[in-house]
């Protein structure tokens, strides 16, 4: 018997075909305008501290890319019961992370960058562990580029220091909006 699921045909190709259009258009389909808002200021933040904006840019879409990815996984319910546990604890280590980078950008003398580091690496794990069976080799190492990027000591403290201060208050205020809406 020949196993063809026509649902699974169209989700295979849905994630293709927004994976090849992950751009700013398409990304505003699965992303607010507050989300949007804070990636652009992450790669401003990246682009100044890498001094490469390709590099910055490949970061950006990669997460992009990533977030819409995981976006139709959970829209078209293929999480199983523990993957959805992981998809739970994956949102409650992300908001942990923002809450953690909120105190750290408004309570003066309080970053560690070990600690946020931990958190995004934890955050990384998990996310990896819920799209194990879901998504290919490559998006899992966009997932670790992702990731990785971010949870740099190097770029977090920068990021944290007195030349990032204005790109650290927008990505704080957007953080704040989003916690506050209840959407990270």
């Amino acid at each position: 018997m020949e196993s063809f699921s026509s649902k699974s045909l169209a989700l295979q190709a849905e994630k293709k075909l927004l994976s090849k259009m992950a751009g700013r258009s398409v990304a505003h389909l699965f992303i607010d305008e507050t989300s949007s808002e804070v990636l652009d200021e992450l790669y401003r933040v990246s682009k100044e501290y890498t001094h490469s904006r390709p590099q910055a840019q490949r970061v950006i879409k990669d997460l992009i890319k990533v977030a819409v990815k995981v976006a139709v996984l959970h829209r078209n319910g293929s999480f199983g019961p523990s993957e959805l546990a992981l998809a739970t604890r994956f949102r409650q280590k992300l908001r942990q992370g923002a809450m953690t980078a909120l105190s750290f950008g408004e309570v003066d003398f309080t970053f560690e960058a070990a600690v946020l580091a931990g958190l995004l690496t934890e955050c990384r794990d998990v996310l990896l562990e819920l799209v194990e069976h879901h998504l290919t080799p490559k998006s899992h190492g966009r997932i670790r580029h992702v990731f990785d990027h971010f949870s740099d000591p190097g770029l977090l403290t920068a990021l944290y220091g007195p030349d990032f201060t204005q790109h650290l208050g927008k990505i704080c205020d957007g953080l704040r909006k989003l916690l506050d809406e209840g959407k990270l």
